[in-house]
């Protein structure tokens, strides 16, 4: 064992004799591991922290926006409100497209489109 590995287990065991981890929230329930094996080692650091923070991906972002937008279109009776509301649509749809023009045409897409490709079979 290494030296780090014996001295967190020693502050781990300092910690549950002193009662310190009696009160933890999730106690005595499973963890739960998530598959990050489709996120490439060096992101997923910063994947889990966005995750944790509730921050989506812009792409991620806007498309949420533009199926709301085509949701309210669909329901909507009004004929100068459904106007603006297609209005919106066409920009975020806009918007997302350059978004995605400019994903693809990144070095990191560049460097990672085989995996993608091989994970989604093409």
């Amino acid at each position: 064992m290494d030296i780090l590995t014996t001295i967190a287990e020693r502050k781990i065991g300092e910690a549950i004799r002193r009662g310190e981890l009696d009160n933890l929230a999730l106690k005595g329930q499973p963890i739960r591991v998530e598959d990050l094996s489709d996120i490439p080692e060096e992101l997923r650091m910063g994947y889990k922290i966005l995750k944790n923070a509730g921050v989506l991906p812009a792409e991620l972002q806007l498309n949420r926006e533009i199926l709301t937008l085509r949701d309210l279109i669909e329901s909507c009776n009004d004929t100068e409100e459904r106007r603006e509301l297609k209005k919106r649509l066409t920009a975020k749809q806009l918007h997302y497209d350059i978004l995605m023009e400019k994903n693809f045409a990144s070095p990191a897409y560049k460097c990672y489109e085989g995996r993608i490709r091989e994970k989604l079979g093409l």
